[in-house]
């Protein structure tokens, strides 16, 4: 892979992983339209994406470092320390993240070969991408009324509701920050509040998917592991700024936020299909 290569990669997955666009669909189609093949024939291609994801994980934890600290605090509070509202909402918030995590973790260990397939097939990705359009579109316009819950209001229950529809994301196309983010809305949450849990949500299992596939580049041809480790740089960059925009966006976006985005991926996927038959 060159260096050139590596960089447009990872600007597009730093960019795409957290606009509700899918950065793995993304990550599929992008050797395919550029005509890439070796690349995505590679075994080292599925860890250099999670590589990639690894630099967006650490982007997120460093965002939301104030928000980890407090919940880490909340947790191993004691005595009347533990007994305030902000503790207890702050404590809350952190077992809703843990339990809708499990989903994603359960359903991607057991299948992890089956979906690991999808990512060398491109049609998958773009039907996918339309879907996942089609449900950004529905979604703004069936919850468009104004939420006014917090993450710490959800239940436990539809904090696995969210994490099944995360586990969505294991299949190329759907996008993990749209699903979440949808099932935030569906339960109250205003924007700007389901875009935070959907980013506090990402960092877990972006690591978890890393400690399974990042060993696997000790493996890699010669130069990639170099080559990860530049993406993983780039890609971070690209997603701290890329959360910067979004919390503003969401924060002044009320209504219709995720038409935008769901007109993107129709059109997106309809067109690379569209090119899929004609080449």
């Amino acid at each position: 892979m060159h260096l050139w290569q590596t960089l447009i990669f990872a600007l597009v997955q730093g960019i795409t992983e957290l606009f509700p666009i899918s950065s793995v669909g993304h990550g599929v189609l992008l050797p395919y339209i550029l005509h890439w093949p070796n690349i995505q024939a590679n075994p080292a291609f599925l860890p250099f994406i999670v590589m990639l994801h690894v630099g967006t994980a650490v982007a997120l934890l460093v965002f939301f470092l104030i928000d980890w600290l407090v919940f880490l605090k909340a947790v191993f509070a004691s005595g009347k320390a533990a007994e305030t509202t902000g503790s207890m909402a702050a404590r809350k918030q952190f077992w809703l993240l843990v339990v809708a995590t499990l989903p994603a973790v359960v359903i991607g260990g057991l299948g992890v070969k089956k979906f690991a397939t999808l990512f060398a097939t491109p049609r998958v990705a773009m039907v996918f991408l339309i879907v996942n359009g089609v449900i950004l579109i529905l979604g703004d316009r069936l919850l468009r009324r104004n939420g006014n819950k917090e993450p710490q209001d959800l239940t436990f229950g539809q904090a696995i509701v969210v994490g099944l529809l995360q586990s969505l994301a294991l299949i190329p196309g759907f996008s993990r920050s749209a699903m979440t983010m949808i099932g935030g809305l569906m339960y109250g949450l205003r924007y700007e509040a389901a875009a935070r849990f959907s980013f506090l949500l990402a960092t877990p299992i972006i690591l978890g998917a890393a400690v399974l596939e990042l060993p696997k580049l000790h493996h890699a041809p010669h130069g990639m592991l170099p080559m990860a480790l530049v993406g993983g740089l780039v890609a971070g960059i690209a997603a701290y700024l890329s959360t910067w925009f979004l919390m503003r966006y969401f924060k002044t976006h009320e209504v219709k936020a995720l038409r935008p985005f769901g007109f993107y991926c129709v059109i997106v996927g309809l067109g690379t299909l569209v090119y899929s038959f004609i080449v």
